[in-house]
């Protein structure tokens, strides 16, 4: 069956991060990283309604939870997060009245949808990405990584659609306004990955089997859409692959995705 799971990205960088992924029965939210108002504006706007199942929360950082307590009260349902990122909330986590504890070593479902987390490197407690399956379909979430490990590779196979980073351009980031520590971070095996850094996997050993790839978690300072798209572009090319290619803002929701 074709167009039951929808992919709905309310906005994706430094500055919030909010995806919805919804089938015909189940709707659930990755990260909260608006406000409450503004995510249920920016659901709105990409028509996402109906009841919401529950919250998944990659990792604690700001740009991923600000809205949190308030949308989990607002929809009355459960936060999913892994015991490292519930207790780096700390206050904040008391404040939130249900909480479900996944693993990192299984998939766990929500409704129709078997959601597995994958854990990355990054500069958090303890940060995933996710996969989810439902309807015969599998979509990937892989950012806030700075770098692709053997694991997160495994989890990218096989996935219908994919979301994935292209955070900044090298020579940007080198030549740009951050100071060298805040540089060293981004550049650091648990940074952020580079737009070279995805096309070097998508010339290797992406499987070619995704219909639309989401170039996501741009930086404004150090990325621009252009130089993102290129990279991909020239690598997707050299594979022969043609998926549809897509890049994330950070200030719009992307038009919904159906697969």
């Amino acid at each position: 069956m074709v167009g039951v799971v929808r992919l709905s990205i309310l906005g994706s960088g430094s500055r919030g991060n909010c995806t919805v992924i919804s089938t015909t029965r189940t709707t659930v939210v990755v990260d909260a990283g608006f406000s409450r108002r503004e995510i249920r504006r920016r659901m709105a706007a990409a028509g996402v309604d109906g009841p919401v199942h529950a919250i998944l929360l990659s990792h604690e950082h700001q740009d991923h939870i600000q809205g949190l307590r308030l949308l989990a009260a607002d929809f009355a349902v459960p936060v999913y997060a892994n015991f490292g990122t519930r207790q780096a909330l700390g206050r904040t986590a008391e404040r939130i009245a249900r909480w479900e504890t996944f693993r990192a070593d299984g998939p766990f479902t929500v409704g129709d949808i078997e959601v597995t987390p994958v854990p990355v490197p990054h500069d958090a407690a303890e940060p995933v990405a996710f996969t989810f399956r439902a309807e015969g379909v599998k979509l990937g979430i892989i950012t806030d990584l700075g770098h692709l490990t053997p694991a997160v590779r495994r989890a990218m196979q096989g996935c219908d659609g994919l979301m994935a980073e292209a955070n900044h351009d090298l020579e940007m980031l080198k030549t740009g306004p951050y100071d060298w520590a805040l540089k060293q971070r981004v550049l650091s095996p648990v940074g952020h990955l580079s737009n070279d850094g995805l096309a070097e996997y998508l010339t290797g050993e992406f499987d070619g089997r995704a219909a639309c790839l989401v170039l996501a978690h741009l930086s404004r300072q150090n990325n621009l859409p252009t130089l993102a798209q290129l990279a991909a572009e020239r690598a997707l090319a050299y594979r022969g692959y043609r998926p549809r290619l897509c890049v994330a803002a950070q200030d719009a929701p992307l038009a919904p995705l159906f697969f």
